[in-house]
Parts: structure tokens; sequence; C-alpha cells
């Protein structure tokens, strides 16, 4: 039987382990959290393929360059959409209501961010592997 390679970006933005592209990094799919402990809840390792997702001590330290780099470009974006809906100039103040609207966007989808930082991180270093597509992937366990 003729396994088809899952997307990429696919996996990528439903934090799948970039090995097989099945397995998910996260034990919680929602990031968002009263709590800050819960927006890291990973496995240890793949559930699908046991792919490990801390490759080595201090790996997750790489992140914040990734996360600040989607920052900077969600920053980008949202002053282009703002600047062509509002227009930015000095004279009215405008650009600091943007840079208040962009703090407090940021800020809200920070567990996010962080998130998918480790996961665009992770697919730095780990490439699909063709041999994992015929691994059966557990089933879910539902809590109730």
């Amino acid at each position: 039987m003729e396994h088809k390679r899952p997307n990429y970006f696919v996996s990528l933005l439903t934090m799948k382990c970039p090995k097989c592209r099945r397995g998910d990094m996260y034990k919680d799919k929602n990031p968002f959290h009263l709590s800050f402990s819960g927006i890291f809840n990973m496995y240890d390792n793949c559930p699908v393929c046991g792919q490990k997702f801390e490759l080595e001590t201090g790996f997750w330290f790489g992140t914040g360059y990734v996360s600040y780099a989607l920052s900077v470009a969600f920053s980008v974006f949202n002053l282009i959409w703002y600047a062509l809906f509002f227009g930015i100039t000095w004279r009215d103040n405008s650009i600091f209501i943007w840079l208040a609207v962009n703090g407090v966007l940021l800020v809200l989808i920070q567990p996010w961010l962080m998130r998918i930082s480790r996961v665009i991180y992770l697919y730095f270093f780990v490439y699909y592997d063709e041999s994992t597509a015929g691994i059966k992937a557990p089933e879910r366990q539902h809590h109730h």
C-alpha cells in the first residue's frame, strides 16, 4: 500500500513530529492556558515514531531566535495592514496607537508563538523519514 507523504506546512502548522509528520508534539492542542506551565506540555518522544524532541540539553534555547523572527514578521505585517486601513503618521500619534495594538496582539498570541517556534526549530534539525509512513499510529486516549 502506497502512503502519501504528509504535507510539510500542514504538519508544521498542526505541530506534528517532523520525522513522521503524524504524531502530536504537544499533549494538549490548546496553547492558551491560564498558567504558563501548560504551554510547553510536550511529549518527550513522538507517540507515533518515537523521535526524541529535545535533541540535547538546552536544545530549546535556539527557539528564541525563531520566536524573535516570527514576532518581527508579525509586527511588520501588522504595520502594513494598519497603515493601509488607518494610516500612520507622527503628527496624530497613530504610530503609538499601532505600537499599543501590536503589543497587545503579540502578548495575546505569545503562547502559540512559543509553541510554533519550537516546532519550526525542530523542523530545522529533523527531516521526514519515508520509513515511518508504514507505522501505525496508536489509538488516541480519551480523557473524561
